[in-house]
């Protein structure tokens, strides 16, 4: 696994709680794709800043995972949606721990923020491993699946703050 690969694992694995697999789908035209749906392009811009166009990956990825990324001059967007989860998986946040302590031995800086259904963090990785990105990402968890908003942004001055984050996750929450 690509030392990429693992970040973006780590990202959901820590706001999920949940394992998602972090195969990426060829972007191209995807009818039906919900994770699109999840958010407008303008609820994006008005968090980001700028312009967001929103491609949708090629159907459904690894395990019934939906995604939708896009991409600005300082950062990547992507949304998931992921469905056909067992209501009765551990919710109890031990792998979020785990995810934690091993990115932490890692040198990255985590925050975790809970509001109720909604777990939000930010990713600051030491100066070796700032060539991927500085992450936060907002999840909200229902019993039979997960949305998620991630942006990875270039340099740490263009993250984007949990608290700017969170209401777009709150939007989220209610269209799935």
């Amino acid at each position: 696994m690509t030392t990429r690969a693992f970040f973006q694992w780590m990202a959901v694995a820590v706001c999920a709680g949940a394992f998602v697999a972090s195969v990426q789908a060829p972007v191209g035209a995807a009818d039906g794709n919900k994770a699109c749906g999840l958010l407008t392009s303008s609820e994006l811009q008005t968090v980001l800043g700028t312009t967001v166009s929103l491609s949708a990956g090629g159907g459904m990825a690894a395990g019934g995972v939906e995604l939708c990324s896009g991409q600005t001059s300082t950062a990547t967007v992507m949304l998931r949606l992921s469905t056909g989860l067992d209501p009765g998986r551990d919710r109890s946040g031990g792998t979020e721990k785990g995810g934690i302590e091993v990115v932490k031995k890692m040198g990255i800086q985590v925050d975790v923020k809970t509001f109720g259904p909604i777990t939000c963090s930010t990713m600051v990785p030491p100066a070796n491993l700032a060539q991927h990105g500085f992450n936060t990402t907002c999840t909200v968890s229902k019993p039979t699946a997960i949305v998620g908003v991630e942006v990875t942004a270039k340099s740490q001055q263009d993250m984007v703050s949990i608290e700017r984050l969170h209401p777009l996750a709150e939007k989220m929450a209610s269209r799935f």
